[in-house]
């Protein structure tokens, strides 16, 4: 058994998915084909699959129309072990896109990202609750999370 997420896009899924492996260092487009269409079915109604691989996760990816938009329901959550990491992916998945609260964004095609660094998530599981409380209490006031500002906070 293989679980893989699966994305529903309902324009430019070549697009996408070509951007996105040219962001990550280990990744590739693994398929993309379209679905032979009925004659006279109108370009706006092709189906296409694809699938591609980033950081040796596999997503497999569907264009189609749709009346639903991708949400927050799914995100992909990338773990960063640097501030440069942090802030290149920022830049160009927000591009177009929108950012949020608490290092999330959502990029052009809609799709939701978590860039968090590593060291978040140990922060997170420290021993001293307050210092949990003062890491949450900081990454609550941030969009792009910071590394040096969140350190500082398990300090304070």
């Amino acid at each position: 058994m293989k679980n893989t997420p699966f994305i529903w896009f309902d324009r430019d899924m070549e697009e996408a998915m070509r951007f996105y492996v040219s962001i990550f260092d280990d990744a590739r487009i693994d398929l993309l084909n379209d679905q032979p269409m009925p004659p006279g079915t109108p370009p706006e109604h092709r189906v296409r699959f694809g699938a591609f691989t980033l950081l040796g996760q596999q997503y497999l990816a569907l264009q189609a129309p749709t009346d639903e938009a991708l949400n927050h329901r799914f995100s992909i959550m990338v773990t960063c072990d640097t501030q440069a990491e942090i802030d290149r992916l920022w830049k160009a998945l927000g591009e177009g896109g929108t950012y949020e609260q608490c290092g999330w964004l959502r990029d052009r095609w809609g799709l939701s990202w978590q860039i968090a660094p590593r060291q978040l998530f140990e922060l997170m599981q420290h021993e001293d609750l307050s210092v949990v409380a003062r890491v949450g209490q900081a990454m609550m006031g941030m969009v792009k999370l910071d590394i040096a500002a969140l350190e500082a906070a398990a300090r304070d």
